[in-house]
């Protein structure tokens, strides 16, 4: 079995490549200087792939992933990397057949964007959107010489955990064996934990070529105590204990619990909750605030990656959600920054998780977990936090420096140099 990539001490080797297996596409929709998550991630490895010699070509949509009135250029050529913009409509996120639209266009705007490239090494797809990783096995041979997936999530997983496809659907069992298709054809996988990397050996799949890297904080997130305050003051925060949910907010990480316990909370003048970033549930919670008249609730866009410390650092208990059913489906990358800027921690979900597992790891005080509907739960430990972690303590964890940038960045070129060295001997 294949050893996984698990953070330590250990340095890897990422000497500029001098070999005729150099030149590699990227494929996912959102890319810099979008802020989402899948972003950054893509942006930082084509960054270390520059760094290590490669020669990186990046395929990414023109519209920014959650402000689809945001439109970067067709073309450009950013510290070295060769950046190809693709449209697509723009239906928007408030209803599936609009989000299903948008992904459909981009995918086929993008498969004759790359029908037009010269060939190239190594194609890495992410999943953004899902089953992007499909048109790039489909590179293989004709256009690319291998597939490297790295999987930000699972779909139709995803879609079949959240009730929006049925398994036993024509739909269900198409899009299955697509994923299906692509995943054999890489020549080879990068999961996110190993909870992700069990589910994709129990469909089938060789054990060997799955690897487990998990993904990394960003660089500004960091804490700062002045900026914590400047942010706070900024948004009507100063002198309220603040409890934030920072990320991506969709039934994957449903809040709905959350909600109910800020219902509860809302007479405490104390204690005010955050809502910073987007996606599908963003709005709807949004309105469920307002019908409710929930005034201790405010909510925040995605913030730019240079204020991300500054928003984490204005926190003081930081709220980490993972759905029941998505163990293994997707990875709340976002636990990573939270450990990075030091915040207290409420976990709402399952027992058993990759969440779980890094908090046994910790053994922290810091580390507080409910279960989702035990609303009587989060209002106990939010009062506690509240009596408790008042003031900032210990705000810098080493243990999350094993899951930094520079480090894992290099864990994913090493990956990238196993597939270029196996071709090379091909």
């Amino acid at each position: 079995m294949q050893a996984t990539a698990q953070p330590s001490d250990r340095q890897v080797d990422v000497r500029p490549v001098r070999d005729p297996c150099r030149r590699i596409v990227i494929l996912n929709q959102a890319f810099y200087p979008d802020v989402v998550s899948t972003a950054q991630h893509a942006t930082d490895l084509a960054l270390a792939l520059v760094e290590a010699g490669y020669q990186v070509i990046v395929v990414a949509g023109a519209r920014a992933y959650d402000d689809p009135s945001r439109v970067f250029p067709a073309r450009e050529t950013w510290r070295g990397i060769e950046i190809i913009r693709v449209g697509s409509t723009r239906f928007g996120k408030t209803a599936r057949w609009r989000r299903a639209a948008d992904f459909a266009t981009y995918m086929a705007a993008c498969a004759v964007r790359l029908s037009l490239l010269r060939r190239c090494d190594l194609v890495i797809a992410l999943t953004s959107p899902p089953l992007i990783s499909w048109l790039g096995s489909l590179m293989v041979p004709l256009k690319a010489r291998a597939l490297l997936f790295w999987a930000m999530d699972l779909n139709p997983d995803e879609a079949i955990a959240a009730g929006w496809l049925r398994a036993d659907s024509f739909t269900g069992r198409t899009l299955a064996a697509v994923q299906m298709q692509s995943m054999r054809r890489a020549a080879a996988i990068v999961a996110l934990d190993r909870f992700m990397r069990e589910r994709m050996i129990s469909k089938g799949l060789p054990a060997e070529k799955i690897a487990v890297v998990p993904p990394w904080t960003h660089d500004p997130a960091r804490f700062d105590a002045t900026r914590r305050e400047q942010f706070r003051a900024a948004h009507g925060l100063s002198g309220k204990f603040v409890v934030m949910y920072s990320g991506n907010h969709s039934p994957c990480h449903p809040l709905d619990t959350v909600v109910e316990a800020a219902q509860r909370l809302a007479a405490d003048p104390r204690i005010v909750f955050c809502f910073a970033g987007g996606g599908s549930e963003y709005r709807r919670l949004q309105a469920l605030a307002g019908e409710r008249g929930m005034t201790n609730i405010v909510f925040l866009p995605y913030q730019p990656l240079p204020e991300l410390g500054s928003s984490l650092s204005a926190a003081d208990l930081q709220l980490v959600v993972m759905g029941d059913p998505f163990v293994g489906i997707i990875h709340p990358c976002k636990i990573y920054n939270v450990l990075r800027v030091g915040a207290p921690v409420l976990y709402i979900g399952p027992a058993e998780s990759h969440i779980a597992d890094l908090f046994a790891s910790l053994g922290s005080g810091l580390v507080r977990a409910a279960r989702h509907g035990d609303v009587d739960a989060v209002v106990a430990h939010i009062l506690a936090a509240v009596e408790k972690d008042r003031v900032p303590a210990q705000r810098h964890i080493d243990f999350a420096g094993n899951y930094s940038r520079q480090f894992l960045a290099r864990q994913m070129v090493a990956q990238v140099d196993a597939v270029c060295a196996h071709l090379r001997a091909t």
